[in-house]
């Protein structure tokens, strides 16, 4: 069973060489941490900011220097910061190859909530719905359950959606999915994990294949 940082591992591995990247709030912003070092990735974030780096040591934070969640960052060599219309513009130009984000829920159609639970105080959407509504490559990283142990990866979404049919991949603390027209494919097991525990915690179509590897972290 993977941690959070685990999770983002493993995503990283998606991240190709020349990629623009957006990265959500949450699990999603701990990427930059561990893709390749022989790769050449660009980090985009909706308030403003294109070359973002890993996380700053302690110590070495710049309060001025801050991620779409408020998030204190590094920069690589060549980064710009510019106002937000233009980073939307960016986005809703398609100009993002990933963009990752963080889920309450995705349903087995694809469908994502990701920014309102009725009845509890958020701070708003942010640039989710732009984000879903122009990507044509999302991966979501998330916990397989809630903390009552109930499945996120449902038939049907029962929070106020995000976006629909936009999700591509999964990755969560037991498995990797794909998104596909009978559900979800499972692709890959989390370390120790069998494929009894990701069924049990799958309320959503789950697609089984006869071997189902166990991930690669490395």
């Amino acid at each position: 069973m993977l941690d959070k940082n685990g999770i983002a591992q493993r995503i990283a591995k998606e991240v190709k060489d020349g990629y623009y990247v957006n990265l959500g709030i949450g699990i999603p912003t701990l990427v930059a941490n561990f893709v390749r070092d022989d790769i050449s990735v660009e980090f985009q974030s909706e308030n403003g900011v294109l070359g973002m780096g890993p996380f700053p040591f302690e110590g070495e934070e710049d309060a001025d220097i801050i991620n779409a969640g408020k998030q204190t960052i590094t920069t690589l060599p060549g980064a710009s910061f510019f106002d937000s219309s233009t980073s939307f513009a960016m986005i809703r130009g398609q100009h993002v190859d990933l963009t990752i984000l963080g889920a309450m829920e995705v349903s087995e159609q694809g469908d994502i909530a990701n920014w309102k639970i009725p009845g509890k105080m958020v701070k708003g959407m942010g640039g989710a719905m732009d984000l879903v509504a122009s990507a044509e490559n999302i991966i979501v990283a998330m916990m397989h359950t809630n903390r009552a142990g109930e499945s996120k990866l449902l038939k049907k979404c029962t929070l106020p959606l995000t976006g629909v049919k936009c999700v591509k991949k999964i990755v969560t603390n037991l498995a990797v999915m794909e998104v596909t027209d009978k559900g979800f494919l499972l692709l890959e097991r989390a370390p120790g994990v069998s494929v009894e525990q990701i069924k049990e915690a799958t309320e959503g179509e789950l697609v089984v294949p006869v071997d189902v590897p166990e991930m690669n972290l490395n």
